[in-house]
């Protein structure tokens, strides 16, 4: 039986990624990197900010990429008013405490940007444990972030359920041997369940927690 929920952050607890895709689009603008919306896609992949940096920039000294990331966050900063919870989190995450359920996030994003989040948004005290991307080596699709939340709540992979909204995220839950719901608020579900969600969900107003405690173990 299910006896953990571990989150995504970004399009899964907020939805940020109209902010993140303008903060992108001017930050690249300010290195002369101008993209388009098709290219801007890749930033909605789960990955680790170093990696979107190089994915666009080539190879960068890591003093440039944390340079460059600062830079960036300054930008999405500018447009955090637009950010806000995907419906119904706020009273789901009280359901599974009530339920005594643990919950945690597990995310690409960096601490500084994750911590400065969820205090915005008022969410910092509700999870027993955040790991972000600059607490592992190796982002999303590998699942070291998953297996390192999984430590740290003292619950085996099994007992643990995934919300994720991208295709690697979705890959790194289910290679951690973890149960995976996709969430999707931009028309990517049929890529989800490609990618091994067990079924999408378009936010958590209807989710009950009686779903998720009927849900069998995970299989890896």
């Amino acid at each position: 039986m299910i006896e953990g929920v571990i989150f995504d952050m970004d399009g899964v607890l907020i939805d940020s990624h109209p902010a993140h895709r303008l903060a992108w689009r001017k930050f690249l603008g300010t290195v002369g990197k101008n993209v388009g919306d098709d290219e801007l896609g890749f930033i909605l992949e789960g990955r680790r900010r170093e990696e979107i940096l190089r994915h666009f920039l080539g190879d960068l000294p890591a003093s440039k990429i944390a340079e460059y990331g600062e830079h960036k966050d300054l930008f999405f900063e500018e447009n955090f008013g637009d950010v806000n919870l995907i419906p119904g989190v706020r009273e789901f995450l009280e359901s599974l405490e009530a339920a005594g359920l643990k919950s945690a996030i597990a995310t690409s994003a960096s601490s500084t940007r994750t911590w400065g989040t969820l205090r915005r948004m008022e969410l910092s005290q509700k999870f027993a444990t955040i790991v972000t991307g600059d607490d592992v080596d190796d982002g999303k699709p590998d699942p070291a972030v998953y297996k390192l939340a999984s430590g740290r709540m003292n619950l085996s992979p099994e007992k643990l359920l995934v919300f994720e909204d991208a295709p690697c995220g979705v890959q790194a839950a289910k290679s951690a041997g973890m149960y995976c719901i996709g969430v999707s608020t931009n028309g990517r579900a049929e890529v989800l369940l490609q990618c091994g969600a067990e079924f999408v969900v378009p936010d958590f107003v209807n989710l009950s927690i009686e779903t998720l405690l009927d849900l069998p173990v995970a299989k890896s």
